[in-house]
């Protein structure tokens, strides 16, 4: 056969990607082991649930194994499995590009923190690539299973690959690393089996250190060169885990998530009955860079009696918890199971039903460690928070884990603990949306509730509006958005008689203003929520409040500009001087009321060129 290399390049930024995983990652250079043997786990996996339909796949060899040869002469390390391997086309997509195209995110999250930086591998998805902190040169031999065809893959992580079609006898991936010299270590056979044990015991594919010929001693028989099994091959979650150690319930985490860091908590069950299954759940540490992506690969591996069946089942947890990593065996499906089956079985949703309900015990268990539970509210909260509108069987469950930020102290707050400090009289749960904690609380908005000791709820993330439209009672107390419509009544200030003198000098004042301002405003009236500031603005109750408006523009919706309410402050000196000012000042004074209550709510100036202008004379006629 004619063997013709073709020269391909990298993806767009993957030469500057490893030239960072090399120099950022040097120090954890033990994962490269646990990645590629983690590849090689999958790629069996594969191989066995293919052959489910078609056992001819199996070619004569059904015994599925991983298999370490060092060399240390010539420093080379190989790592081969009999698992699914690859096509030609394959090769070039799997290995010359990263998935989703996470490349320029990962290059934005590294910080050159060796540590902080090498939970990155598993999150962007380029494990394969770690082979590149140990490795002057990688070259990959592999023939799917069905094919007669082999390609080579090679290349030294300078930009560019090769690929070349080569004879190969049997199917599955063959990986071959030239070692750096300072990676001699890594065909040390002691370091190879304490690494294996390590990252690989609980693989369920037999993982075989090529052993060299030993021997015999007065301590030991001789023993011919050959393969010998080193890591346990019993899935894990089959074991009692009374048997399990956290070091074990963590190694496993890796090998399925590919997350160098430990994750936050896990919950491990049994249940036979009506139904009959195992779960082990994973809570992570870190959110991987697609966690808003719902449509980015997500779900639980799915096992049938121990046979696996596919990735990222995702039918059997709801959309809000994308983020669970772990597995799930089930006896009562048919090995020939589809997503489409999945899609709509009954039995999907009783075990959905159960795995939801495990996963919201585990982070109300994790609730218990309040700095443990605020790191993960910090990654997760945004899309936990999805779930109150996509799970209302479980709303209020999941509205006992939410955090917010809130007026009367920093740091954040429970639903519970925010009730159990109302006031008697208090009405309802009070909160505010914002772009941010800062902008909220520079809010007027604010001022009446600040000056009576009433708590408010700061909402700061973008779903916040779209949750709080179909969430509006917790505990039969329901909530109160203070920027619509009118005060609730137990906040009401009664009218001095300073208040009652101006509202009676008022008429003209606010069809004034409403000519002056045009469509920007629905209405003017006097505000009984302002303390010391001028103006706000408030919205009615059915219009689209600033993140909703975002949403609905970001899906491609032209929406409106909205028309808040102006309310002014009839005790402040700036509005008392309104009503008594020539025409020419008072425009000028409406213009800079008006785009005061804008900075206050955090809207940028509808007419920049007038506030501007308008606060310029006004203040010129005082220097």
């Amino acid at each position: 056969m004619s063997q013709v290399t073709e020269k391909f390049e990298f993806q767009t930024e993957v030469s500057k990607l490893l030239k960072l995983m090399i120099h950022s990652l040097y120090s954890n250079s033990d994962v490269f082991l646990r990645e590629l043997v983690s590849n090689a786990s999958d790629a069996c996996d594969k191989q066995r649930f293919a052959a489910l339909d078609d056992d001819g796949l199996y070619g004569g060899d059904s015994e599925l194994k991983i298999q370490i040869r060092a060399d240390e002469e010539n420093r080379l390390l190989t790592i081969s499995d009999n698992g699914i391997g690859m096509s030609r086309q394959e090769l070039i997509d799997n290995l010359g590009t990263i998935a989703n195209s996470g490349t320029a995110k990962f290059l934005e999250q590294m910080t050159g923190d060796q540590k902080k930086d090498a939970h990155l591998i598993g999150q962007f998805g380029v494990g394969f690539y770690s082979a590149f902190i140990v490795a002057d040169e990688v070259t990959v031999r592999t023939r799917k299973a069905g094919e007669s065809e082999a390609t080579l893959w090679r290349s030294t992580g300078e930009g560019s690959f090769e690929i070349e079609t080569i004879e190969k006898s049997d199917r599955g991936t063959q990986i071959e690393l030239k070692l750096k010299e300072d990676a001699s270590t890594y065909v040390n056979q002691y370091k190879l089996t304490e690494l294996v044990k390590r990252y690989a015991d609980h693989i369920t594919v037999p993982v075989e250190l090529y052993q060299p010929e030993q021997e015999k001693t007065e301590y030991q028989e001789s023993k011919p060169a050959g393969f010998e099994q080193i890591n346990d091959a019993q899935a894990l979650w089959t074991r009692d885990k009374t048997e399990l150690s956290d070091e074990e319930y963590q190694g496993f985490y890796s090998s399925i998530s590919h997350d160098f860091m430990p994750p936050l908590k896990w919950v491990h069950n049994k249940v036979e009955g009506s139904l009959n299954y195992t779960s082990l759940l994973y809570l992570p540490a870190k959110a991987p860079f697609d966690l808003y992506n719902r449509d980015a690969n997500k779900g639980l591996k799915l096992f049938i009696q121990r046979v696996f069946i596919m990735d990222d089942a995702e039918q059997f947890l709801p959309m809000y918890l994308r983020f669970i990593k772990g597995v799930l065996d089930c006896a009562d499906l048919p090995l020939n199971v589809s997503r489409e089956i999945l899609q709509n079985a009954q039995l999907t949703n009783k075990l959905k039903t159960a795995l939801t309900k495990r996963v919201l015990s585990m982070i109300n268990a994790l609730a218990d460690d309040n700095e443990a539970y605020l790191g993960f509210w910090k990654e997760f909260g945004v899309v936990l928070k999805e779930g109150l509108v996509e799970d209302p069987k479980n709303q209020e469950k999941i509205a006992g884990l939410l955090r917010y930020q809130h007026l009367s102290a920093e740091g954040l707050t429970s639903l519970d603990d925010y009730i159990a400090q109302m006031k008697p009289s208090q009405e309802g749960i009070y909160y505010l949306t914002a772009e941010s904690e800062a902008v909220a609380k520079q809010s007027p908005l604010l001022e009446i509730f600040e000056k009576n000791g009433y708590d408010v709820l700061i909402m700061t993330d973008q779903v916040d509006e779209w949750v709080m439209q179909q969430f509006n009672q917790y505990k039969e107390k329901s909530f109160v958005d203070i920027a619509r419509g009118e005060l609730p009544e137990d906040l009401t200030q009664e009218s001095d008689e300073a208040q009652d003198d101006e509202s009676s000098k008022s008429d003209g004042l606010f069809e004034q203003i409403k000519t002056t301002l045009g469509d920007k405003v629905s209405d003017v009236r006097f505000s009984k929520r302002l303390v010391s500031s001028p103006s706000c603005l408030v919205l009615s109750a059915m219009d689209l409040g600033p993140q909703m408006k975002k949403i609905m523009e970001a899906s491609g919706q032209s929406m409106p500009d909205s028309q808040p309410i102006l309310e002014l402050n009839a005790s402040h000196r700036l509005v008392k001087h309104l009503q008594n000012a020539q025409e020419a000042e008072a425009q000028q004074l409406i213009h800079v009321l008006f785009g005061q209550a804008e900075l206050a709510e955090g809207r940028p100036l509808s007419e920049p060129e007038h506030y501007v202008k308008s606060l310029n004379e006004l203040l010129a006629k005082v220097v």
